[in-house]
């Protein structure tokens, strides 16, 4: 088996980990940014929940209905963004944005678990899978720094 073969399966296997034992799943009740998306092509849905304190993004949380790609992205961002300040999160979702697009970005920065998204760019119609939780986070930060 090639290097590229077992990192193919590497990166499966986090993406189903992820799925199967979704990090954050649920909501917060109390006064938290709420933000509902879902991408009408193939029925995606993400209801996402972020407390915010002080430009900082203290807690986040999603509830959802979609493919392995999709769900398993939502979970791996609310990872990421907790505790992070807004501007850090938004950074994120750049670099997510732009590795989703098969653009350069910054590999000094750790993207962890998300790096195993990395091969969604070579199949155009999931790439909107993978972005439904990023870009509802956006709009849920929009404004809040």
């Amino acid at each position: 088996m090639s290097f590229n073969a077992n990192l193919d399966q590497l990166y499966r296997q986090v993406i189903m980990d992820h799925y199967k034992k979704p990090r954050n799943r649920g909501a917060i009740e109390e006064d938290s940014v709420t933000v509902d998306m879902n991408n009408p092509t193939c029925g995606d849905r993400i209801h996402l929940t972020m407390k915010v304190e002080d430009g900082k993004v203290v807690d986040a949380k999603f509830e959802g209905d979609g493919c392995s790609i999709s769900m398993s992205s939502a979970s791996m961002m609310t990872q990421a963004i907790k505790g992070q300040p807004i501007s850090k999160a938004m950074e994120l979702s750049k670099i997510f944005s732009d590795m989703m697009q098969g653009k350069d970005y910054d590999e000094d920065i750790d993207l962890g678990d998300i790096e195993a998204l990395q091969g969604v760019s070579k199949f155009p119609a999931r790439i909107k899978c993978a972005t439904l939780a990023w870009k509802a986070m956006e709009k849920g930060l929009q404004g809040k720094e």
